[in-house]
């Protein structure tokens, strides 16, 4: 297969320019739909319309699925509601044709929603069920096609449907049994039809033990439970237990990347989800709360450093010190808020109290802080002849890692409890919190140390 590198990009848009089309869509015969989105997404706006434009119904919808969201939105945004559906949508899985209408603008989502209203087809109906699903539960991940057989059904029926339903599935992995009400009573894993003759009754081999999960449980433990017991496909029931629909262990793991790209972007300080791609005004806008954060930390920070000027004008050593404890202070407690953010991801954090979290994270950052502290204490020695200021860094230094490190484990656990992403502890909240505390401990120890009063 060709490689997608600039060179090829490159030569795709000489080939556009020239308007060959027949000589374009020779050369992605070979490519998968995944790699023709790629393509796509690496051509300005105007080249890449005119590349999907050339492409084939089918295809064109397998590489709408695979495409980013702003890359949708704006290879839609010309096309009739009309057009979207029956091009584009009609021949895509329930999922994926509703995730896409989740991602239009509003207008024109109406008017594709009031098209699969109208229609009779079943997959229409289909994709507005999904839509009433909120889009991080199992009803907003799964799809609604499967393959399901009554509990009183035989072998050859079960393979009859299984032909059936080639068409409509890209992936078949199981087939699930239903009773006469259509609530899930178990699954036959596809190799164990062959060990059956056909006339054989489902009743009397289909595996009654399987894992199953309710429309509204939430899309973090819908992948936990995929996890946990090396799920490639996880069916989905009803308040009554009646079976509605599959999640795919694709779905889940796009669902697992947009959370981690999520929660990398809040921790890093931005507000919005973005893209290299978007508008630089929706950059800027995405960026500018965080920073403006941490403009007033820093107009804060200077303020607690005024407070002391007296102090620092007797004393002048003690302002050298300033960075280093502004520093470990934001390290401690990024390094203990992100590792508490992890376990609250992965759902590893034990089942220990809040107490007892917090005495551990007090054990390991005293165990660091104290050698943090001896290591500045020797250097003070040995170095310099500035014995008690190297003292009050040490102790200084020793008492803001305890606190920052302790920090940055209760507020991660705080947000949690009130329902605000803790990915939010990672980022510039802790940082600045962090900044400010340490200096207002420096600078009070430093009272102590050398006698002046408040």
């Amino acid at each position: 297969m060709q490689e997608i590198n600039k060179e090829y990009i490159d030569h795709i848009c000489e080939l556009l320019e020239s308007k060959q089309a027949s000589s374009i869509l020779k050369l992605l015969e070979e490519f998968h739909p995944a790699d023709i989105a790629k393509i796509i997404e690496d051509l300005n706006t105007k080249e890449a319309n005119g590349l999907f434009t050339l492409l084939d119904d089918e295809t064109a919808s397998d590489v709408l699925v695979e495409l980013d969201e702003d890359i949708q939105q704006k290879l839609l945004q010309d096309i009739p509601a009309t057009e979207i559906y029956e091009k584009f949508l009609e021949p895509m899985e329930s999922d994926d044709a509703a995730d896409i209408i989740n991602e239009l603008p509003e207008d024109v989502k109406e008017k594709v929603v009031n098209i699969l209203s109208e229609s009779k087809e079943e997959e229409a109906q289909d994709v507005i069920e999904l839509l009433d699903y909120p889009e991080d539960t199992a009803g907003g991940l799964m799809a609604k096609e499967r393959i399901q057989v009554n509990i009183n059904e035989n072998v050859s029926k079960c393979i009859a449907r299984i032909q059936e339903a080639k068409e409509e599935l890209d992936d078949i992995y199981a087939v699930y049994v239903v009773d006469e009400e259509e609530k899930l009573k178990g699954i036959i894993p596809l190799q164990n039809l062959v060990l059956y003759s056909p006339k054989t009754k489902i009743i009397d081999f289909f595996e009654s033990e399987i894992i199953s999960v309710d429309t509204y449980t939430q899309a973090e433990e819908v992948a936990r439970i995929m996890k946990r017991y090396d799920l490639v496909v996880l069916p989905v029931v009803d308040s009554d237990g009646i079976l509605v629909g599959r999640i795919t262990i694709d779905d889940v793991v796009d669902f697992i990347t947009e959370e981690a790209e999520e929660d990398y972007q809040l921790a890093s300080g931005i507000s919005e989800d973005v893209d290299p791609t978007d508008k630089i005004w929706v950059l800027s806008r995405a960026r500018l709360p965080w920073l403006l954060l941490g403009l007033v930390g820093g107009v804060a920070a200077s303020k607690v450093i005024g407070q002391h000027e007296a102090s620092i004008k007797i004393y002048p050593e003690m302002a050298f010190f300033i960075p280093i404890i502004t520093a470990m202070a934001g390290n401690a407690g990024i390094q203990s808020s992100a590792i508490v953010v992890q376990a609250l991801a992965g759902n590893t954090l034990g089942e220990s109290s809040f107490f007892a979290k917090i005495f551990k994270e007090f054990t390991v950052s005293f165990i660091n802080g104290m050698i943090c502290s001896v290591i500045l204490l020797a250097y003070g020695i040995f170095f310099t002849d500035m014995l008690q200021t190297a003292l009050t860094i040490s102790i200084s230094l020793l008492a803001v890692i305890i606190l920052a490190s302790t920090l940055g484990l209760a507020i991660p656990l705080l947000l949690q409890r009130i329902k605000i992403d803790p990915a939010l502890a990672t980022g510039p909240f802790i940082t600045t919190t962090n900044d400010l505390i340490g200096l207002a401990v420096y600078f009070y120890i430093g009272h102590m140390m050398y006698n002046i009063p408040f």
